[in-house]
């Protein structure tokens, strides 16, 4: 994918809507196919390895999911946990952070199944 000029009008927008509006930040921060469904295994599982985070993510590659753990690790979202054995063990958890965005996450879970049901 080729990355936006960083002066360009789309680039621009999208710097001052992170930085003013709390929505876009946060969907910034959660949005996604990826991200608001690895938060959600995390709040439910409280613990996955990759492997299991890789089997619940239908269809999602294993660069794929590197990629958006450690975006979720960066914006402070979730621990990654590296046990000193072999065969390696990686862990993840949601942080304190992680774990503020339950209730949005439970209304979001909630509105999307009543609207499901309601064929809307």
């Amino acid at each position: 994918m080729a990355k936006r000029k960083e002066n360009s009008t789309n680039s621009v927008n999208e710097v001052y809507w992170k930085d003013n509006c709390g929505i876009a930040f946060t969907l910034s921060v959660i949005g996604g196919r990826w991200k608001i469904n690895i938060l959600s295994f995390l709040l439910h599982e409280k613990k996955l390895r990759f492997s299991e985070l890789r089997n619940k993510l239908v269809g999602i590659s294993e660069r794929m999911l590197i990629s958006k753990l450690k975006e979720l690790e960066q914006d402070g979202l979730i621990n990654k946990i590296i046990h000193a054995q072999v065969p390696p063990k990686v862990e993840y958890e949601l942080t304190e952070l992680g774990y503020s965005l339950e209730e949005l996450l439970n209304l979001m879970d909630k509105w999307g199944e009543v609207t499901l049901k309601n064929n809307i």
